[in-house]
């Protein structure tokens, strides 16, 4: 009886009893980050099994704890140390970090270094000869680079898919060329403000790379129809999202090849684009009428009442519109509305600046748009507070009227 007593109070230890795969599977089944972070409170080996499991990473650190950083987390994919704009801790990351980095995190796949100020060629040589696996890398607003250091990331990791360049003014359209070599997967790609580039870069662009979905070339003044429509052509089936704010030289030419090849065009920003008219923005929003959710205008002076009727009519699940400043816009451009048996998608709608644009308009609007969070109807004198009030306007709860600037505008046409 006693060597039976004896046995039943054995206790087995769990880290004797389960192996580093058995406890990563425990590792695993939980959702909640805090329970992960509790996990690695139980013991050292369990310390050390949470952080070499653990994928995502934000810090600021220098190289010092950059290497303890690499020796804990060991299998992090996704590694962020940008820095913010307001609160910049300049300089930041700089290029002997880089190096750090570059050697310590091999299964990095994901690098953000936004803001970085303090990096120059000379470190980001570093990642493209130490991070094989990266897939996506922003370095946006890190204003020393040039092409010979983003190059040699093109060369070092062929398995890029997504570079945000914004504010990078060296980058030219040999990068462009580095990337159509190397990176036939890329799907995302950040040029904004990146005014070397030229329609002839994104032609050699689009020679190799042709799975992009997102293009963004806001304020690059050189882009032209002939670079837009070599991309609209190579990249027919993928390009979802391209952003052509204040890229004065495209014209007609440029949306009608969007019409054409591009069906699958989710957001088209084209604000200050002056030489498009209503001929190609009507084919536009019959060719893309099933897709396209949000449509950012502003400025194309061309613009008319036929434009907008037609976009109203066709693009059933448009989510966003701006048509700020097309002062020809009238009223008549929301009668037809009186006719549609579907009720519209608008979340969003900018009418800042269209003086021809009443109460009368933006009633009919309501009428057949429960869903509209955001309205912006500033300088519109037909359109105040005191105005609605009188037209008996009935705006919903959620839907935030900006009568005078005093609110903050949604980003989804930025």
């Amino acid at each position: 009886m006693a060597s039976s007593a004896d046995s039943s109070s054995i206790t087995v230890c769990i880290n004797e009893a389960l192996t580093d795969d058995e406890l990563r599977s425990v590792l695993a089944k939980l959702e909640n980050q805090r329970d992960k972070e509790v996990f690695g409170l139980v013991c050292k080996r369990w310390l050390h099994l949470q952080s070499t499991e653990r994928k995502r990473l934000s810090a600021r650190a220098g190289p010092h704890m950059l290497r303890r950083m690499a020796d804990r987390f060991s299998r992090l994919h996704e590694l962020d140390l940008s820095q913010s704009i307001s609160r910049s801790f300049y300089p930041g990351v700089i290029d002997s970090d880089l190096r750090v980095i570059a050697h310590g995190f091999k299964c990095l796949r994901v690098l953000n270094l936004q803001n970085c100020k303090g990096i120059s060629d000379s470190g980001v040589l570093f990642v493209g000869s130490g991070l094989s696996s990266l897939q996506s890398l922003d370095v946006s607003y890190c204003r020393k680079l040039t092409d010979k250091g983003l190059s040699a990331v093109a060369e070092g990791c062929s398995d890029l898919r997504s570079l945000y360049l914004a504010g990078c003014r060296f980058v030219t359209d040999g990068l462009l060329r580095a990337l159509s070599k190397n990176c036939h997967y890329l799907e995302e790609l950040g040029l904004q403000g990146c005014t070397n580039i030229t329609d002839s870069g994104l032609t050699d662009l689009v020679n190799g790379c042709q799975r992009i979905k997102f293009l963004d070339v806001n304020k690059c003044s050189n882009i032209g129809d002939i670079g837009v429509s070599s991309v609209s052509m190579a990249c027919s089936s993928s390009l979802k999202t391209l952003k052509l704010l204040d890229c004065y030289k495209i014209g007609d030419e440029s949306i009608l090849s969007l019409a054409r090849f591009c069906k699958n065009l989710e957001t088209l920003i084209v604000g200050g684009c002056r030489d498009i008219s209503d001929a190609s923005i009507k084919l536009l929003a019959i060719s893309c009428k099933s897709n396209l959710k949000n449509l950012r205008m502003d400025w194309c002076l061309n613009i008319t009442d036929s434009s907008l009727s037609c976009i109203l009519a066709q693009c059933t699940n448009l989510e966003a519109l701006d048509i700020g400043c097309c002062e020809e816009v009238t009223d008549a451009a929301f009668q037809g509305l009186n006719g549609e048996e579907n009720e519209l998608s608008l979340k969003v709608l900018k009418v800042s600046n269209c003086p021809k644009i009443t109460v009368t308009g933006i009633g009919m609007l309501l009428d057949k748009c429960d869903s509209l969070e955001y309205l912006d109807v500033r300088s519109c004198p037909h359109i105040t507070t005191a105005g609605c009030d009188e037209a008996g306007l009935q705006f919903s709860e959620s839907c935030k009227v900006n009568f005078t600037g005093s609110l903050c505008e949604p980003d989804v046409l930025f």
